[in-house]
């Protein structure tokens, strides 16, 4: 009879951790920064100092963001908070920032661990796409050094890769561009105390949740984590959009950043790469 109580609460014991495991959910909230590269010549026309200041300081703002990733066990979105969007004013000496491409507003970006996979919604001018393809593959470096962020023990975990940037420039109305090559270490800060294989927007592939990534350009850190909400949460899939795959997206992405660097010829114009350009004058 002890036997046979014994294997009956064993089992209940599974039966109870596999409905909590399937239950499991949970919200993160992400601040992003960005450091800014902005460099002007000292004969940049229509662009003195005072005006070289506010750019800086308007693009700082631009790329402080804060994101929302809800998750499950098996898959996420992540997506930024519109409730703190704010409008992008042009002062009156009429200098305007435009943005396009990339997770603006409406964007989701959705993973599916399981299944290896991910759907992008996001736009380009105004025009709705679905990203969808199979998850990067993060070659994960992991390291026993430790870092507190908040009430979370974190691990660090490291990847290298070599990239070409294109850094491309207005300057009187000539369109300048400079491939250079790029060794970029990005840094990751997970938690085993949140035992997912996941994190904020593209970002996965260690044994817990990452709460800190920064590639040297951009900063991002979890600020709040909520684990099995009361408001339950429902992951799903977005749907909306013309599907492509990532290598046509973002071939379609720098199609569109040269049509608009064109229309900025001779419009006293200038890029600053990841679809963001200024405007300076009427």
């Amino acid at each position: 009879m002890k036997t046979i109580i014994t294997i009956i609460t064993t089992v209940v014991f599974l039966f109870v951790s596999a409905v909590n495991a399937q239950e499991f959910t949970g919200k993160a909230i992400y601040k992003t920064s960005s450091k800014s590269t902005i460099k002007f010549g000292k004969d940049q026309k229509g662009i003195d100092d005072k005006m070289q200041e506010e750019l800086k300081k308007r693009l700082q703002k631009m790329n402080q963001k804060t994101f929302i990733l809800e998750f499950d066990k098996n898959s996420s979105t992540y997506k930024e908070d519109e409730q703190l969007q704010a409008p992008n004013p042009q002062a009156g000496n009429k200098i305007g920032v435009f943005s396009f491409g990339g997770s603006g507003s409406g964007s989701i970006y959705y993973k599916n661990i399981r299944e290896n996979r991910f759907s992008n919604q996001t736009e380009i001018q105004g025009k709705r796409f679905l990203v969808k393809d199979t998850l990067k593959d993060f070659e994960w470096e992991l390291s026993s050094e430790t870092k507190n962020i908040g009430n979370y023990t974190c691990y660090k975990a490291t990847f290298t890769k070599e990239v070409e940037n294109t850094n491309t420039t207005m300057k009187d109305g000539v369109l300048l561009k400079e491939i250079k090559k790029e060794t970029i270490v990005t840094t990751a800060w997970y938690t085993l105390q949140v035992a997912m294989n996941n994190g904020p927007a593209n970002y996965q592939g260690l044994p817990g949740l990452i709460l800190e990534i920064n590639d040297g350009k951009k900063l991002i850190v979890c600020t709040e984590i909520t684990l099995n909400p009361s408001v339950k949460i429902t992951i799903q899939e977005p749907k909306k959009g013309k599907v492509v795959s990532q290598k046509k997206y973002l071939k379609i992405q720098k199609e569109k950043s040269d049509e608009m660097m064109e229309k900025f010829k001779g419009r006293n114009g200038l890029d600053l790469g990841n679809g963001v350009n200024i405007k300076i004058g009427g």
